[in-house]
């Protein structure tokens, strides 16, 4: 290995350790360095993701209407992540 090659490993390796110890002996948060504040309350993430269930129903019975099938309410889905979680947990647990 030649000494250029030997040099930069070294300050590599020099760099990741300094990394991994400020990290370990930092008092201070992730959140604290990088200053960061949610943008939104849980409240409104809790109903925007109700508002896009319900569009992504929608969307799914006006596509149904279109071919004629049967529409889904938010009940039948409901029931059918039930199930399907009902069965992963029988198959782990098997």
């Amino acid at each position: 290995m030649d000494a250029y090659t030997a040099v930069m490993l070294g300050l590599f390796a020099l760099l990741v350790i300094a990394v991994l110890l400020l990290g370990a002996f930092s008092q201070a948060s992730p959140r604290e360095f990088l200053d960061w504040k949610p943008t939104r309350s849980p409240e409104a993430e809790a109903q925007n993701e109700l508002d896009d269930v319900e569009q992504m129903i929608e969307a799914q019975n006006a596509m149904k209407r279109r071919r004629g099938a049967a529409e889904v309410t938010e009940e039948e889905i409901e029931a059918r992540v039930q199930e399907d979680r009902d069965e992963m947990r029988r198959w782990r647990e098997s």
